[in-house]
């Protein structure tokens, strides 16, 4: 009898198993739709089960699949977009930069060709501080002189255009060669040019912008919270 009272007392206690939540069921999918000088396009869906955590998220997509020409250019080019306002299910971007792929910019130096690049900031009409990046290759092997000439030839023409134009439309220019083209002109009695790249770009935030940007997002994030707190407190 002794015995068998231990043996029960040995036997584990099972704990009463709680409610398993499904985390999925909670969340929802939210269409993403490109700005307006891709035609609003819807580039894709992403999952949260708060809206509040999808504005200021970074999208990215491939420009051939944005634009349905898939040259060799557009098809190695990823655009970037920031999420900044939910409607409903939908979240609606802005442009904020893109890059080539390093392995495509890497095939376009080869040997006998001199590559230049270069890098300027710039400030578009509308006040966006634009930074691009650009990528010359020469049909042949050029001097450290001819160098030099067509790196301030670029930054001529981007201290030239950048100012003069709104920020989405230098976007596009970016994009869709038309600033490439504009170097080329600058650049082709300089050199024999085999190809000319607007390689990467990005709106340049400083520190004091971000800061402030994360403040009116924690702001509004803490909005709701006092509201309801007040509500309880009147009532």
């Amino acid at each position: 009898m002794a015995e068998a009272q231990q043996q029960q007392q040995k036997q584990p206690v099972k704990k009463a198993k709680g409610k398993v939540v499904d985390k999925w069921k909670a969340k929802s999918w939210y269409s993403v739709i490109a700005p307006e000088f891709f035609n609003s396009k819807e580039i894709g869906q992403i999952v949260s089960s708060d809206e509040e955590n999808l504005v200021g998220r970074k999208v990215l997509a491939n420009l051939g699949e944005l634009t349905g020409s898939f040259n060799m250019s557009n098809a190695y080019t990823t655009v970037k977009f920031l999420v900044k306002e939910v409607k409903g299910k939908h979240c609606y971007t802005e442009f904020i930069g893109h890059e080539l792929a390093p392995a495509y910019v890497r095939t376009l130096a080869r040997r006998r060709r001199s590559v230049i690049m270069v890098v300027k900031d710039n400030v578009t009409k509308d006040g966006k501080k634009y930074r691009i990046k650009m990528t010359v290759v020469t049909g042949v092997k050029v001097s450290a002189k001819a160098k030099t000439a067509i790196r301030k030839a670029i930054e001529e023409e981007l201290s030239s255009s950048v100012p003069k134009t709104d920020f989405i439309a230098m976007a596009q220019d970016v994009l869709f060669g038309k600033l490439s083209q504009k170097v080329y002109l600058r650049i082709k009695k300089i050199a024999p040019i085999r190809k000319i790249e607007a390689h990467k770009s990005e709106i340049v935030v400083s520190v004091k912008e971000k800061k402030l940007a994360a403040a009116g997002a924690q702001a509004a994030a803490a909005a709701p919270v006092e509201a309801k707190a007040e509500e309880k407190a009147s009532s």
